[in-house]
């Protein structure tokens, strides 16, 4: 196990030995790292200081220096300039016998088809890699369908993020395939696919691995252009699902006639803990429906966004209300919503008796002139679902690769289309 300066030094060795010009940034913060199991970020946006992106050269360079170390667990390159060659480079690293990464973040680099491609082979027999982050990288429909099918073999993964990766629909019923078998994933992020079919086919495949998965607990949906029919198609599956915690739709087409469907799935399926419904439309009567479902005795919803929905006074009143007859819900958030007066003071009223919270809303009450106002302040329904703090408090909350869950021939035949 090699020590701080230790490990810097071996990288200005090898970046000497390949011609690799040394990367500032790298150096500075091998030097900096903890001794054992930590992760090594390295993302290319930092907001506190310029710091040089990395490349495929960097990429190399760090795939060699990690070789045989156990103290970097996990690898946070988001936000660089890594391409498909760079991603090879960092494969080889995966297949060693002896590396310990648990967790891999390529987020919004510059990874296409093949990129994905290497990936998806690479983690076909890996037995250590729990979370892989590739969202923001225009793998499109050919590379997620290697995705897809490694998870057919790959029975280690527990977390994938594939969100604007430019998936089609074909990759997301491929998933949806894969999942009604895969007992290992529990989160996964399919969020804003290129679809252009009305039809909302991937609803109905999504539903019905729904109603047979028994792991998976956390699914992202945002921006996927769904209706109130793949709504209701939605909840048709979750009535037969005991283990989905988190279900974020936000950014949808969902208004009042599809959220009526979710409320009776929110009577009868006591297993949803978190929804994220901002940025639908589901007005004053979806928001009723939601109100009278959060007011049921079995209803164990503990954190709902419904920003941005066009609901006026009568819909968030009624949810102001429901939370004063249920406990359970203890996190709301509202803001870009009709916010009148009479809204401002039941909200105000249920922060100052303590009821809600506030780091568990977005919003704030102050006075001007005898007339009560909400402003904004940021807080956001928490990204991840960890098990062991589902009633913390609802700031981001990022779950670890080693959070606390308990946890093909369809397939085949897609790729050949």
């Amino acid at each position: 196990m090699m020590a701080n300066g230790n490990i810097s030094e071996f990288y200005a060795d090898i970046c000497a030995e390949q011609e690799i010009k040394i990367n500032p940034h790298v150096l500075k913060v091998l030097k900096e790292s903890k001794a054992t199991d930590f992760t090594l970020k390295l993302p290319g946006n930092n907001r506190l200081r310029r710091v040089q992106r990395l490349d495929d050269r960097d990429a190399l360079a760090l795939s060699k220096c990690l070789r045989n170390n156990q103290s970097v667990t996990g690898l946070d390159v988001r936000y660089n300039n890594i391409t498909g060659e760079g991603v090879r480079h960092l494969v080889d690293l995966l297949q060693q016998d002896s590396s310990a990464l648990k967790s891999l973040n390529l987020m919004f680099n510059d990874i296409q088809t093949d990129g994905a491609e290497a990936l998806a082979k690479s983690l076909q027999c890996n037995s250590t890699l729990l979370r892989l982050t590739l969202s923001g990288n225009k793998i499109q429909n050919r590379g997620a369908m290697h995705l897809a099918s490694m998870l057919q073999l790959n029975c280690t993964l527990q977390e994938l993020e594939l969100a604007h990766c430019d998936l089609a629909t074909q990759s997301v019923i491929a998933f949806a395939i894969v999942l009604k078998s895969n007992r290992t994933l529990l989160r996964v992020d399919l969020s804003r696919p290129l679809l252009f079919s009305y039809q909302e086919e991937w609803a109905v495949h999504v539903s019905e691995m729904l109603a047979v998965n028994s792991s998976l607990v956390e699914l992202h949906l945002g921006t996927m252009g769904m209706s109130d029919g793949g709504m209701e198609r939605l909840a048709d599956g979750l009535q037969l699902n005991h283990s989905l915690r988190y279900l974020d739709l936000h950014g949808n087409r969902v208004t009042r006639d599809g959220v009526r469907h979710l409320a009776e799935l929110l009577k009868k399926n006591p297993s949803l803990e978190v929804i994220d419904l901002s940025a639908n439309r589901i007005e004053d009567e979806g928001a009723v429906y939601l109100s009278e479902a959060v007011s049921w005795p079995r209803c164990s919803l503990r954190e709902l966004s419904v920003c941005r929905n066009n609901i006026r006074t009568e819909g968030l009143l009624s949810l102001a209300h429901a939370m004063t007859e249920n406990t359970t819900l203890t996190h709301i958030y509202i803001w870009g919503n009709q916010l009148e007066e009479p809204v401002c003071q039941a909200f105000r009223d249920l922060m100052s008796s303590g009821r809600l919270p506030a780091e568990q809303t977005d919003v704030s009450a102050y006075e001007v002139d005898g007339h009560v106002f909400l402003a904004e302040v940021f807080h956001s329904l928490r990204r991840h679902y960890n098990k062991t703090n589902s009633s913390n408090t609802g700031t981001n909350q990022a779950a670890s690769p080693e959070s606390s869950f308990t946890p093909h021939s369809q397939l085949v035949a897609l790729q050949a289309c």
